[in-house]
């Protein structure tokens, strides 16, 4: 008999694009399975960046409002089970490994992806488990992207928009913005976080053209950032509740916490009584988890690890560092995929970096270590490649006075999480 981790890998190992759109494709597979998605309410994330964390305050959210919630988000950083959850619990590989033989052993007609498994296990089992609400991440995208086959969610919800995936999104963040957009349907309520005044501009008229019920946009204005002494540990924030706790580092989490809240509302309202609501949020921010996202693995010796993949990612953890430990430096250990935008990504660290050691991420879509090292030298600053990602963990000892970062792909991050003895 097929063990769990075989069946794993033949999913893990389909093709990342299909013969036909992943919506084309989990529409037939819907079909097929008779519906899964039927009766399940939906808040379906789309973005560039910030998707995943936005997800994690949303469950923690809706689940501590009483919600049974489902949530699947991609990639996976350490177990393939991290994709499908329900309250923050992993699918058992029992259920894993019995819904992706059934999967796997039917003939859909078409050439399911490994996203478009995942999405239609993960719909199986929310139905099967009586979810009350699903949260959907996108895989790519929106217009095309596999999620958006499961009809009108209750709340389209997007993050930040960013430049990735240009090949097949577009080389705008007018163009891109437009293929996100694609998940605001008639009847749903919309949620974005701030954009550039074109983007935003995108998602309003797409709103509206679509006869959403409400359109709502973060106003960062209205976000007031508190101080602690515990700043490197926790973050305070207020927005419309005063005092919010979060775990999550990075100042970015501050308008991904802030988004969630708009999208719970949006979900909740009419569903439960407002001091329900307002007790649901300040729990769920307070218990929010989300690994790899400026997680501190250590304090000593120092090292923390963050998913940043692209320039905008990037960006966010260079402020997020200047404004948790203001005036440092930092050591980076860098793997990235050869399709990023891997020279900006240096380029917004460089003022930070005391030196970098790079690693060949364990992917076919990988940079190798020395040619990102020999792009990092050319710029001015120390850099070395490692053969194993072992021998650059093995530089952070105790002897290191300086804080230590790793970032540039969430595969990286995966394989850190997964091999650190920390």
């Amino acid at each position: 008999m097929i063990s769990y981790e075989e069946v794993i890998n033949t999913i893990e190992n389909k093709k990342r694009f299909g013969n036909l759109t992943g919506c084309e494709i989990t529409k037939i597979m819907l079909e097929r399975l008779n519906h899964p998605e039927k009766g399940l309410p939906f808040l379906h994330i789309a973005g560039t960046n910030g998707k995943g964390s936005v997800a994690a305050f949303l469950c923690s959210i809706l689940k501590e409002a009483g919600f049974k919630t489902g949530m699947f988000t991609s990639p996976h950083l350490v177990d393939f089970r991290e994709r499908i959850q329900i309250n923050g619990e992993l699918i058992s590989k029992d259920d894993t490994y019995r819904l992706a033989t059934k999967l796997l052993e039917m003939d859909f007609g078409v050439s399911p992806t490994m996203f478009d498994y995942c999405l239609a296990m993960a719909l199986l089992y929310f139905k099967e488990q009586q979810c009350d609400v699903v949260i959907l991440e996108t895989g790519l995208g929106g217009r095309f992207d596999s999620t958006n086959a499961v009809g009108t969610p209750e709340v389209s919800v997007i993050t930040k928009i960013g430049f990735d995936h240009m090949a097949i999104l577009g080389n705008t963040l007018h163009q891109i913005a437009k293929e996100k957009a694609g998940i605001i349907k008639r009847g749903t309520k919309v949620v974005c976080e701030s954009q550039d005044a074109g983007v935003e501009e995108v998602f309003t008229r797409a709103a509206q053209a679509a006869g959403a019920k409400s359109c709502k946009i973060v106003d960062t204005a209205c976000i007031r950032i508190e101080q602690s002494e515990n700043a490197g540990e926790q973050q305070f924030l207020a927005y419309g509740y005063e005092h919010l706790t979060m775990q999550m580092l990075g100042v970015h989490q501050y308008e991904n916490a802030a988004t969630a809240i708009l999208a719970a509302e949006a979900f909740l309202e009419g569903k439960t009584d407002a001091k329900k609501i307002k007790e649901a949020v300040r729990l769920g921010i307070a218990k929010t988890k989300w690994k790899g996202r400026m997680e501190i693995l250590s304090k000593t010796p120092f090292f923390m690890v963050d998913g940043a993949h692209n320039s905008h990612g990037v960006a966010a953890l260079k402020e997020s560092l200047t404004t948790l430990y203001p005036g440092e430096k930092f050591h980076f250990i860098m793997g990235v995929m050869a399709d990023k935008d891997y020279e900006n990504m240096i380029a917004e660290l460089l003022p930070l970096a005391i030196d970098f050691v790079t690693v060949t991420v364990e992917n076919s879509r990988s940079l190798s270590a020395e040619q990102l090292a020999e792009c990092i030298r050319k710029k001015g600053i120390p850099a070395s490649s490692k053969a194993e990602l072992k021998e650059a963990l093995a530089e952070v000892t105790s002897a290191r006075r300086d804080k230590t970062i790793a970032f540039g792909s969430l595969y990286f991050i995966g394989e850190i999480e997964e091999k650190n003895g920390f």
